[in-house]
């Protein structure tokens, strides 16, 4: 009883009061991220004809989409449990750098289909700045 009772208060304590717009904010873009990559994973995972013969265009055999949508959905579970968010981010970012490198190879257009993964790159990472001071703290050095 005493030790869950310092197990809250130490979590309080972790968790400082931040604004309700910026709350709001980091739940919206850390949302549409996670919404494009549950979308991803499971169109992958289920496997209907436009995104098999997407994934062959990138220059993927259909037998690896089962294997790129686990990875996409185990990636976004991660970073929606709280206490494994940047592990989460961090894997995210690492297959959505994949799906960069795919896109440039093929030579698809830059700014509308070769960067769209670093945009939802920026949504993950701005939704964990928005909403951890750790990572704040981490990615401006401490200041």
């Amino acid at each position: 009883m005493i030790i869950e009772r310092e197990m809250k208060m130490q979590t309080a304590a972790q968790r400082p009061n931040i604004s309700g717009a910026r709350r709001w904010t980091a739940r919206v873009l850390g949302g549409i991220a996670v919404l494009f990559m549950l979308f991803d994973g499971i169109g992958k995972l289920a496997g209907p004809q436009p995104v098999v013969e997407a994934t062959r265009e990138l220059g993927f055999a259909e037998h690896h989409l089962a294997i790129m949508g686990i990875l996409s959905l185990l990636a976004t579970l991660l970073y929606i449990v709280p206490r494994t968010a940047f592990l989460g981010a961090l894997l995210l970012t690492g297959y959505l750098g994949g799906a960069v490198a795919a896109q440039v190879r093929i030579d698809m257009p830059l700014f509308t289909n070769a960067l769209f993964p670093v945009y939802v790159a920026i949504f993950v990472w701005g939704a964990l700045w928005l909403r951890d001071e750790r990572v704040r703290m981490l990615l401006t050095g401490g200041k």
